[in-house]
């Protein structure tokens, strides 16, 4: 393990040294390599994260080094969202890792006025008497045990995602705080940087940090299942007004030709694209009816030319793009869509990350919103870069402990065997919305 991480943290200096492919890319991610498993890996992009991040680190078992003071002092000043889930972790052993791991048979919904033999286990399982059948303090044990644990609704009816998160017990769990301690370890330490950002794609959610001190959160959209938003770190550098939209060409192939034969040139006018005639810094807007449209989309011809679409509201990036240079393809920005912030579920994108307020996020990282003088776009360069951090969080401290999320990417599943042993993947129902 010490050394892939090793090579994780190498890569910054192989990402830095190389340019990027000399084959056009466009506006759209690219996957994360297999070969770093990002469970917990980190991939520090620029040279400044490298340097602040912790050499040979290796995952920490902070199940036991939580209980240990001495152990504790030695990790120096944490960042605040590891030290609020170490507090967490403790309160959860306090709270639900004292309670008897009894095995609960699978069976009936339990519910009130539920009797019988499981529900007897039920209630020794969560701290009760035996006695007493399905009653009110029964019902508000499992209330609460759903809401902790991720369950909803939490309507006090233990059905089997109930069972199910029950009888996995509460290592499984202090195991899952233990590996999200272990992403917000990668996260800068205490005064490493005067302002930094932290985008959490497991809450769909950025935090803003001012010496060390969350003054600010919004929404966001991230990343799919399938096109994962990755972690890592990258410094902001700039930002575009009015932006473009580069159409990969994969896509030009696979979309913007097989649209034009089928809808003709028109296609290109109806949704704002142009045509350039190659991907250089002299590239010139060109007639679209010059270019061999069928020869693309049939794969006969490959795509030279650049397609981009317009500034404007119809444009994927809105009114800004910020811009952090890596060879993922990742950046975040403003969205035409802004309905899609009242979702829950906002794990939609692509990979990039879409801002619920693009202007307030840029008055922090630019001390103003920058005003375009074109309709075309310009960009802004940050007085100075900005740290950001693209973690995983499937655990949020809470007032009384933590509250557990879902985990939309599979990385707790993947963290298991790199933090625990092979002897922790073990397969079990589905966490999650309660059903009966």
């Amino acid at each position: 393990m010490r050394k892939k991480l090793c090579l994780v943290l190498g890569a910054v200096a192989m990402l830095s040294a190389t340019p990027m492919s000399a084959e056009p890319r466009g506006d759209e991610p690219v996957a994360v390599s297999r070969a770093i498993k990002q469970g917990i890996d980190f991939v520090y992009v620029d040279p400044k994260m490298s340097s602040v991040a912790r050499r040979k680190q290796r995952p920490q078992n902070w199940l036991q080094r939580i209980l240990n003071p001495n152990a504790a002092r030695r990790t120096g000043a944490p960042n605040p969202m590891f030290a609020e889930l170490s507090r967490g972790l403790q309160q959860y052993q306090a709270t639900w890792g004292r309670l008897p791991q009894d095995k609960i048979p699978a069976g009936p919904t339990l519910k009130s006025g539920s009797t019988g033999k499981r529900v007897a286990l039920l209630r020794t399982r969560l701290g009760l008497p035996p006695e007493g059948g399905y009653d009110e303090a029964l019902a508000q044990a499992v209330s609460a045990y759903q809401t902790v644990h991720g369950l909803w609704p939490a309507d006090g009816i233990a059905g089997r995602a109930t069972i199910a998160s029950l009888n996995r017990g509460a290592t499984y769990y202090a195991r899952r705080i233990a590996i999200n301690m272990e992403r917000a370890y990668r996260l800068p330490q205490g005064r490493a940087f005067d302002r930094y950002v932290v985008v959490d794609s497991g809450a769909a959610e950025v935090y803003l940090f001012d010496r060390d001190r969350r003054v600010d959160s919004m929404r966001v959209v991230v990343g799919t299942p399938k096109t994962k938003t990755p972690m890592m770190a990258v410094l902001m550098r700039d930002a575009k007004a009015n932006p473009y939209w580069n159409v990969p060409p994969e896509l030009v192939r696979s979309l913007t030709a097989k649209r034009i034969n089928e809808q003709g040139i028109s296609y290109l006018k109806d949704f704002h694209y142009e045509v350039l005639s190659d991907w250089g810094p002299d590239a010139r807007v060109i007639d679209p009816k010059t270019v061999n449209w069928k020869g693309i989309a049939s794969g006969k011809v490959k795509p030279t030319v650049r397609v981009r679409q317009l500034p404007g509201p119809w444009n994927s990036m809105r009114n800004m793009k910020f811009e952090m240079p890596n060879d993922y393809g990742i950046y975040l920005h403003d969205t035409p869509h802004p309905e899609l912030f009242a979702e829950a579920e906002r794990h939609l994108s692509n990979g990039c990350v879409r801002l619920e307020d693009y202007r307030r996020f840029a008055s922090w990282v630019f001390g103003n919103v920058p005003q375009p003088t074109s309709q075309f776009e310009q960009v802004f360069p940050l007085p100075r870069p900005v740290p950001v951090y693209m973690t995983y969080l499937t655990v949020a401290a809470s007032g009384n402990g933590v509250i557990f999320r879902p985990d939309p990417y599979g990385f707790d599943a993947l963290a298991m065997p790199q933090m625990f042993g092979t002897a922790s993947k073990t397969a079990l129902a589905p966490e999650g919305t309660e059903r009966s």
